[in-house]
């Protein structure tokens, strides 16, 4: 499975970004679909996440309410729009799929499948 990222850039504070996350294929182990964000000195983290075939979410709670993930399912692709973007927001993004949400959501060790990061930069 190949996942092909895109967006991402540098916003000032309070604006808005939208990243992209194209899936080569879809199968069962790609059933969950979600974005990490690793900011320098930090672990990999979740911010949100959905499972494709009942599109149920998963978000974080420092972008509960700012961020928003949905899915194409004619292109295959999740986005992760983002609003309210705060300098702490700040990090290297990836998207990430797997067979199972609540194993993406327990640990980013449990992830069998990254993307290529994507830097978001919020100017204060």
């Amino acid at each position: 499975v190949q996942l092909q990222a895109s967006g991402g850039g540098l916003v000032q504070a309070g604006g808005s970004l939208r990243l992209s996350c194209a899936a080569s294929e879809h199968t069962y182990s790609t059933n969950a679909r979600g974005w990490f964000r690793q900011a320098p000195g930090k672990e990999r983290a979740i911010v949100a996440a959905i499972d494709w075939s009942r599109g149920s979410t998963y978000y974080a709670d420092s972008v509960e309410g700012r961020f928003t993930i949905s899915r194409d399912n004619a292109k295959n692709t999740v986005y992760l729009q983002m609003n309210s973007l705060r300098p702490e927001d700040t990090a290297v993004y990836y998207c990430a799929t797997d067979s199972s949400l609540a194993a993406m959501k327990r640990s980013h060790s449990f992830v069998d499948y990254w993307g290529k990061g994507t830097q978001v930069t919020v100017s204060s």
